[in-house]
């Protein structure tokens, strides 16, 4: 039997570029990739990828599924979606990091409205780790958060975002690398005990950059708007909906190895409202993707 999941994450592969970003992209690893395209080539009885390229080149019949796989899946979306109730009423509560907030989520809840216009959003902004505990004491239906350091049984979490870090600087910094940056500069730093400012402390330390820290402030947009001015130096997410991010300030790679923050949706595992949910996460998903292509236009 055809498994229609195993289709999503051969799309993955194809779009990512190879195993390990399909693995980034949709949160399961390079092993699960490869059994699961393992798994649909013997479905097939041919073989999709030639494996003796580095990463592993999408060939003729490779190229042919994905073809027929995307009409498939865009099909099989649109009747599920006619059997879902559209006329929900009530209301739904969600979270937010303000990263997102004034990102890609007007244009999700936009998309929501449309779907069901009876229903009402409660929206909650608040820091990731807070908006966690919330989602797992019921008062949330569930939150958009960076990647959780630890994860409750209770509950789940679907990524639908990979942002790689870099380091920002004012206009006239352009060639220099990011330790250079980084130790030269005044450094703006993003709130601490936010789950992203671990990660870059994290990150900062491994490496041992030491950094003088001038400001902490707890809003991205902020921390941008005052690299432009010339304040400092500063290490952010470099979101997907930030289309004109270059043109204020010169964006440099944070090590040779991109780190990255994910961003996903948190929800109970037994939660009543898991379908809007889900289908918050589908939107938030395709928002994405959207915004990526648009950058790459």
């Amino acid at each position: 039997m055809l498994n229609l999941r195993a289709l999503e994450v051969f799309l993955a592969v194809v779009d990512q570029g190879s195993f390990a970003a399909a693995g980034e992209a949709i949160g399961l690893t390079q092993s699960a990739i490869s059994l699961q395209i393992k798994a649909l080539e013997q479905d097939f009885e041919t073989v999709f990828f030639d494996r003796s390229k580095r990463p592993p080149v999408l060939n003729a019949d490779g190229a042919l599924l994905a073809q027929k796989s995307r009409q498939m899946l865009e099909q099989f979306h649109e009747l599920k979606q006619s059997f879902i109730e559209r006329h929900y009423s009530g209301t739904l509560h969600i979270g937010t990091v303000p990263s997102v907030l004034t990102g890609i989520l007007p244009c999700a809840l936009s998309r929501m409205r449309k779907k069901y216009p009876r229903l009402l959003v409660n929206l909650n902004t608040d820091l990731s780790r807070e908006l966690s505990v919330k989602v797992q004491k019921g008062e949330l239906d569930g939150a958009i958060v960076t990647e959780p350091q630890h994860l409750s049984g209770e509950l789940s979490w679907q990524p639908f975002a990979a942002e790689p870090l870099v380091v920002i600087s004012p206009k006239g910094t352009e060639g220099l690398i990011d330790t250079e940056l980084l130790s030269r500069y005044p450094f703006l730093q993003f709130k601490k005990y936010t789950w992203v400012s671990n990660l870059i402390d994290r990150h900062l330390k491994d490496r041992n950059i030491q950094v003088k820290t001038e400001l902490a402030v707890d809003s991205l947009e902020s921390i941008e708007m005052m690299v432009a001015e010339g304040l400092g130096v500063s290490i952010v997410p470099l979101r997907s909906h930030c289309h004109e991010l270059d043109r204020k300030v010169v964006i440099s790679p944070f090590g040779k190895k991109p780190v990255k923050r994910l961003v996903g949706v948190i929800q109970r595992t037994a939660n009543p409202n898991a379908e809007l949910i889900n289908m918050l996460h589908e939107i938030l998903l395709y928002e994405t993707k959207l915004s990526l292509n648009r950058q790459h236009d």
